[in-house]
């Protein structure tokens, strides 16, 4: 990539073949700190809910569910995801169902360096130049979901990798708050969450937000307000 901030994008890779997804994770993550994979579009479309990735490149012919109908489920909700098909068939119908899709690129497969690289730098460009990465706080504080920093006056304000999540969801989620169980499964992931430890990650981390950024909703979980 030839910007760092590249870098900081969340890749998900779609693909029901072990080898060849194997072989691609191991390319990607030459490229992009943040890599997930999905051995299928159930699997895919649980990821995107909960790491929200900024690029998705996918085979079409999968089990449970093609390629094709897993993107139009995610475009239910999320109109700006870029997403890269990669695929075998070059018949004029799979064409012509994805043209509708706002796909950023439809390509044949085998996939090589000098087709893929361009087109993962563009898309990687289109989504650090979205000025809408930007979550305001406050006028003069910002959390930024692609460049993952959180700046008061421009200056940036170090988080802790469990904060650096917890504020990611919550700005995901607003008006909306983030439930107990997001939390475990977003943060903690399969550790044991204790009430001490959630209650620690918020206390330290509304010490860096503006005052009452952070809102207990009783019996729910966390929420936070931005402002336009």
């Amino acid at each position: 990539m030839p910007k760092d901030e590249y870098k900081n994008l969340k890749i998900l890779y779609v693909e029901d073949e072990d080898l060849i997804r194997s072989n691609a994770i191991t390319y990607l993550n030459r490229l992009f700190y943040n890599v997930y994979e999905a051995k299928d579009a159930i699997e895919a479309i649980n990821l995107v809910e909960e790491k929200s990735p900024h690029i998705i490149i996918t085979d079409i012919k999968m089990p449970k569910m093609n390629g094709l109908d897993m993107i139009r489920k995610i475009r239910e909700y999320n109109e700006k995801i870029q997403i890269i098909v990669l695929s075998a068939f070059t018949d004029t119908k799979y064409l012509l169902d994805a043209i509708d899709l706002g796909l950023a690129k439809y390509l044949t497969k085998p996939i090589r360096h000098e087709t893929i690289y361009p087109l993962l730098v563009e898309c990687s460009k289109k989504i650090c130049e979205d000025k809408d990465s930007r979550k305001y706080l406050a006028e003069n504080c910002y959390y930024d979901t692609i460049h993952l920093v959180l700046k008061e006056d421009e200056k940036i304000i170090n988080l802790t990798k469990n904060e650096q999540e917890f504020i990611n969801l919550l700005c995901k989620k607003s008006p909306n708050p983030v439930t107990y169980e997001e939390l475990q499964s977003y943060i903690w992931y399969d550790d044991y969450m204790s009430e001490n430890a959630i209650r620690l990650l918020v206390r330290d981390l509304r010490k860096k937000l503006p005052k009452n950024s952070i809102k207990n909703i009783s019996r729910v979980g966390y929420k936070i307000d931005l402002i336009s």
